[in-house]
């Protein structure tokens, strides 16, 4: 066990959880002397803890509840009876002495968005939503990068009460019509351009065919990023609806689980779901996320590198009812250079620094060295998510960028929007460990037959109900979707689909995922897209494709029409329909001509059983030959190596 990081008696006793578990101490006779104790609790009273955090939290709510939860999971119900809105408690924050954004792009040097400025476009679009009859409960999607425009409509709609969701412009129209043509959207707030790597997209041909492809569709408001131009017909421009109107911001009061946002799964068997989180779910497991986990204070700076089409940004903008500044930057992190992000983290400065294992890994192979022009001395913590960081990893943090940072490894997902495990402040971290599970989360790690287990490999499950679990999915009003999703395997119990060992000391090790989803820098990819894509090429018969997390290796093997071995012209098609029609995450890292790709008796790839194959593990205990259709084409992969 190798500690890379102790926090000082001055962090422990400044942190916020010291303060909550004062509070605790102060106010309802509970004493706690480490946050393995206060987890504990936390677990075994679950709706008290809830109940405290609500009021410890100043969460602005009206009426009453008579419980603070009711029913089990797939459906239980949390504070049923109160009435709030997530973005009243954004703007409850206001602070005229700091910006609420910070935003660079490649084409923007970094500039500040003041909360006045900030209100007042939102409340000119809130404005504008009302005069054309959008109302509670319709949908709102948003087809745009990560900027400020980004914030100002999905804080707009969530302030009418209509539900968001939105996708990044990376994304090709047929990913994008596959999320938004299930929700019925009434409005559409797109960008006819951006820019990723030096070079400007042009996306009024995708933006289009939304058009004409979503018949719900009542408006659609054109952000011209890269100043192209607006050729889109019938639509309204941005820079008009977010500043000609005057009219206060108005917030309606909606139930504690009125839908705030629609998140998609990764369409590995299909079309992805539609997941639908509500406004008090999310404000609550956020607001506990960022003030005790992440250890988030007024007038820090925060920046995790995100698109708008993972769950992370979603959870970033939560940031700003912490009372601190969202950074926000749009574009290539490797671009121009690779230390692009530090030399941001640098000289923003920013306190807290979010991006995923893969880049880090990245900056590794790169050689990148950032101490060489930074001490970092106001960065106090990063994160690092959308897959297991490595061990090397961890290292590679302490030795090139600094000694004193605190390195928080956090895993959760689109399912929750929020991580179920993660940081603390107040112990220590653990080479190649995560430091903790989150309050109020009742993890366990079990076997297949339900028997929890303790510095042991097993299925991550949660036991009890947490406040950000979807309040349902889209178009499944009988729970079938989201129970099967779920609770199939264990009914009752949520299956998140990782393999996780829980050590002795409360960190975790996770060991991957435990179904066949791709997770590559944070963006979950379903390999139904994949095949999708790439099997629609006529000179592609048949495709399978894993992700090697460790590291960060994602193979693609095909089987040819022809039977010869594809030419590098056809293998560029394959990288570039697969860019073009979802994004550049989804290429894939070598391609690789086999004679046929192995399937099970009942019809399905069979991609984990190979991919355990090529990780080195016992031929016996990766696959079962009686389940296996066409067993004669394993042999390839067990003499696969890389």
């Amino acid at each position: 066990m190798k500690i890379l990081w102790s926090p000082s008696e001055q962090q422990i006793a400044q942190s916020n959880l010291t303060a909550f578990m004062d509070y605790l101490r102060n106010e309802y006779s509970l004493d706690f002397n480490n946050y393995q104790e206060l987890w504990q609790w936390s677990v075994s009273d679950i709706s008290k803890f809830w109940d405290i955090f609500l009021k410890y939290s100043g969460i602005h709510y009206s009426g009453e509840y008579q419980a603070v939860l009711a029913g089990r999971m797939p459906q239980a119900k949390w504070f049923e009876g109160i009435k709030l809105n997530y973005a009243e408690h954004v703007f409850s924050f206001e602070n005229p002495t700091r910006p609420a954004i910070l935003f660079q792009s490649e084409t923007k040097p970094l500039h500040g968005i003041s909360w006045e400025e900030l209100r007042l476009k939102t409340a000119s679009v809130a404005s504008y939503l009302r005069s054309i009859g959008i109302q509670k409960g319709d949908t709102i999607c948003g087809y745009i990068p990560n900027i400020p425009e980004a914030i100002i409509a999905f804080l707009a709609s969530a302030s009418v009460g209509a539900i968001w969701s939105c996708a990044s412009p990376d994304f090709g129209g047929g990913s994008v019509l596959e999320r938004f043509g299930q929700i019925a959207p009434k409005v559409l707030f797109a960008v006819n351009s951006y820019s990723y790597g030096g070079k400007v997209f042009d996306r009024t041909e995708v933006v289009k065919n939304l058009q004409q492809n979503l018949p719900t569709l009542e408006q659609i408001i054109v952000i011209d990023y890269m100043e192209i131009g607006n050729s889109i017909e019938n639509s309204v421009d941005w820079e008009r609806i977010s500043n000609e109107r005057k009219e206060p911001l108005v917030f309606e009061e909606l139930a504690f689980d009125h839908p705030l946002y629609i998140l998609y799964s990764s369409g590995t068997t299909g079309i992805p779901k539609a997941i639908v989180h509500g406004h008090g779910g999310i404000l609550l497991e956020h607001k506990k996320y960022l003030l005790f986990q992440n250890d988030v204070k007024e007038n820090e700076n925060y920046f995790w590198f995100s698109t708008t089409g993972w769950m992370m940004w979603n959870f970033s903008v939560s940031v700003l009812f912490t009372g601190a500044t969202l950074v926000l930057f749009d574009g290539s992190p490797g671009y121009p250079t690779m230390d692009v992000l530090w030399k941001l983290v640098a000289e923003t400065p920013i306190h807290h620094f979010g991006t995923s294992a893969a880049f880090i890994h990245a900056c590794m192979k790169e050689q990148i060295r950032p101490r060489l022009f930074s001490n970092f001395e106001n960065l106090r913590s990063i994160g690092s998510t959308g897959s297991p960081l490595s061990p090397e990893g961890f290292d590679w943090i302490y030795e090139q960028v600094s000694p004193d940072v605190w390195l928080a490894s956090i895993s959760g997902g689109t399912d929750v929007c929020t991580a179920f495990v993660g940081g603390n402040p107040i112990s220590e971290v653990i080479e190649g460990e995560i430091q903790c599970i989150g309050l109020g989360v009742d993890l366990q790690a079990w076997d297949e037959n339900a028997n929890p287990l303790q510095n042991e490999i097993g299925e991550m499950v949660i036991t009890q109900p947490t406040p950000s679990m979807p309040v349902f999915f889209w178009n499944d009003p009988d729970f079938e979707r989201y129970t099967a999703s779920y609770f199939e395997e264990f009914p009752n119990y949520w299956r998140h689909g990782d393999w996780v060992k829980i050590t002795p000391n409360g960190g975790l090790v996770i060991a991957g995922r435990s179904d066949a989803t791709l997770n590559r820098g944070g963006i979950r990819i379903g390999t139904a897209e994949i095949y999708r894509a790439v099997e629609a090429l006529d000179f592609i018969k048949d495709s399978l494709i894993i992700h090697l997390e460790d590291r960060d290796f994602m193979p693609l093997f095909v089987v040819s029409t022809s039977g010869a071995a594809l030419s590098d012209e056809e293998k560029k098609l394959v990288k570039k329909t697969l860019r073009d029609t979802y994004s550049p995450r989804h290429v894939p890292d070598e391609i690789i001509e086999v004679r046929e790709i192995p399937y099970t008796i009942s019809g399905k790839k069979l991609e984990l059983p190979i991919k355990k194959i090529i990780q080195g593990k016992a031929f016996e205990k990766s696959v079962n030959l009686g389940a296996v259709k066409n067993p004669d084409s394993l042999e390839f992969f067990v003499n696969l190596k890389f």
